[in-house]
């Protein structure tokens, strides 16, 4: 049956009129498309509460006041904190399977499946206001807010638990019902549903995993950086690699070969892939979850980081018809989002665009992109060859690794398609050096490469607790700098705030080194010069080098000279 629109439930229920109804229409159109119930109490037409019973009627459900309502405790710990603020619901009984839930956006479906999933259970949606759900996450969370912490203290006493573990986890164990039991345990969902929200909610990039000989190490890594949690007790480890494996689909009997799977969440509104890579060890099974956040990245060339006069350079080369652009950088340094902004920008009606990739991270509309499988013989190379039958005009190549995928690739330049592609170098000249090592002649360098840009990422300075510094004598012989050479230059670091976690730093910013391929240095290139030579006469040139972007950004306040450090290398 299909739901009345709130508007009309709004009119049937006598809490606006024709006319305040058309007002509330315009005024969402001009807030961008706020939810008209908010709009009509924020004009005055009828209250919150009101609202609530409209809402209530549109979805056949009840409306719930929770200022005078009594929750058990049992009830509560079923949702932990970071869950009741991230999708805004108050648990209110359980019932058998079906827990019944208040939500102020009953509209929201997702929610509730979404509820399923981590939990368990059968959820069925009630309404309240939006003031008094936040109200009661306040009064029954925020005085003894449940963490990681006071959840693997009652794992650690759970005597039951441990035995049940020992017993799933024994080497050669056949029972899977007992294994599958253990994952689907309530304190093991939990304990996984609380790290994967708070890695979630904290922008991580990876969720690792690790068996120890004497303990279970769980680390996030954030901006770059490794950060442990508190290690859960090492006899749930088993229990915990299975509840992934479960939920990425993969063979919980096995536990000798390395698996990788996938895990697709909506989270807080936006789609959330988890990449899950299993891995053998001594110990059991180390599980590395790289975290594919659809919603917070931003394809846009503007907001990577890159000089202006350094974009334009990268622009002016990327419109070319034909011709070879390579991005290098270790693992993690943004290559990707630097190529998917370039072909966002790309990307028209007048263009055909395929891409290769191994495994595609974002979907892009209007752009082809294909699944690299090497386990069935769809390698790069295997499928390049029928990329240049589909007639593109521009071609992302996801990694060349080897001279197959790096010849087909010259071809396909050669033959008036321009071809994007990464290699893990140090940086732009040594790129060169790298596809000669691979056996690409000389000649067919000079002839297709077109730029090289090399990326790192490094962690801004957190805004808020920023301040002055002078740097230390081993820092300064790091980055070989003399007093002479810091006249007028200042160093900055973060001090620690609340809003950076204390660590002084608040998200990333790339640096960029861009080598655009001349006739000077395709003659050195066809002679075999060495990566010095190269670099030397880039430079000569006017090339910025990581190192060079990694200081302007020192200088400017963004970053600590620490930072530049680590994720770059002085060149002579």
């Amino acid at each position: 049956m299909a739901l009345k629109r709130i508007g009309q439930i709004l009119l049937d229920l006598g809490l606006c009129d024709e006319q305040q109804l058309g007002m509330m229409l315009e005024e969402q159109q001009a807030r961008g498309g706020e939810l008209l119930g908010k709009v009509g109490v924020s004009l005055g037409f009828f209250t919150e509460e009101q609202l609530g019973e409209a809402l209530a009627e549109q979805w056949n459900t009840t409306f719930v006041t929770l200022y005078d309502r009594a929750i058990s405790a049992d009830v509560l710990k079923l949702v932990s904190e970071p869950m009741a603020q991230l999708y805004r619901v108050i648990p209110l009984e359980l019932s058998g399977e079906r827990l019944t839930v208040a939500t102020a956006e009953p509209q929201k479906l997702q929610v509730a499946d979404e509820l399923r999933t981590f939990l368990g259970y059968d959820i069925h949606n009630c309404v309240a206001t939006e003031s008094e759900i936040t109200k009661a996450i306040e009064k029954y969370y925020s005085a003894d807010t449940e963490s990681v912490e006071s959840l693997v203290e009652s794992l650690e006493a759970d005597t039951d638990l441990a035995a049940q573990a020992a017993a799933a986890g024994k080497e050669g164990a056949t029972d899977l019902t007992s294994v599958e039991a253990l994952a689907e345990s309530a304190p093991v969902r939990k304990l996984l549903n609380m790290v994967l929200l708070l890695a979630i909610r904290d922008g991580a990039s990876d969720i690792h995993f690790e068996p120890f000989e004497t303990e279970f190490r769980i680390r996030l890594k954030s901006e770059g950086v490794l950060q442990e949690m508190v290690p859960p007790p090492k006899h749930l480890a088993f229990a915990i690699t299975t509840r992934i494996k479960v939920m990425a689909n993969l063979d919980i009997a096995e536990r000798r070969l390395p698996q990788d799977g996938r895990i697709e969440l909506n989270v807080g509104g936006h789609p959330v892939d988890l990449r899950v890579s299993v891995l053998p060890t001594l110990f059991g099974e180390s599980v590395v979850m790289r975290v594919l956040d659809r919603g917070v990245v931003s394809l846009d060339l503007d907001k990577i980081g890159m000089a202006p006069a350094m974009l334009r350079q990268f622009r002016d080369v990327m419109k070319r018809p034909n011709g070879i652009i390579l991005v290098t950088g270790p693992t993690g340094s943004g290559k990707t989002t630097t190529l998917y902004s370039a072909l966002s920008e790309l990307n028209d009606i007048e263009d055909k665009l395929i891409t290769t990739e191994d495994p595609v991270e974002y979907d892009i509309d209007g752009i082809v992109q294909v699944q690299i499988d090497s386990e069935i013989g769809n390698t790069f190379a295997h499928c390049l060859r029928s990329i240049l039958r589909q007639d593109p005009d521009r071609i992302l190549v996801g990694e060349i690794r080897d001279v197959e995928t790096a010849e087909i690739a010259v071809q396909a330049s050669l033959t008036g398609h321009m071809v994007f592609s990464t290699l893990h170098t140090n940086d732009s000249p040594a790129t060169v050096t790298r596809l000669r090592d691979m056996g690409v002649p000389p000649f067919l360098i000079t002839a297709t490469v077109e730029a090289i840009l090399a990326q790192r990422l490094v962690r801004r300075i957190c805004t808020n607790c920023r301040e002055e510094v002078v740097p230390g004598a081993d820092i300064l012989a790091d980055l070989e700098l003399t007093s002479d050479q810091l006249v007028g230059k200042k160093f900055y670091r973060g001090k620690g705030c609340e809003k950076c976690n204390r660590t002084g730093y608040k998200g990333r910013m790339g640096l960029y080194e861009l080598l655009m391929v001349n006739d000077d240095l395709r003659a050195l290139i066809a002679r075999n010069a060495s990566t010095e030579e190269l670099r030397n006469l880039a430079r000569k040139q006017g090339m910025v080098t990581l190192r060079d972007s990694g200081m302007e950004a020192v200088f400017a306040g963004s970053t600590t000279a620490e930072e530049v450090i680590r994720e770059t290398i002085l060149e002579a």
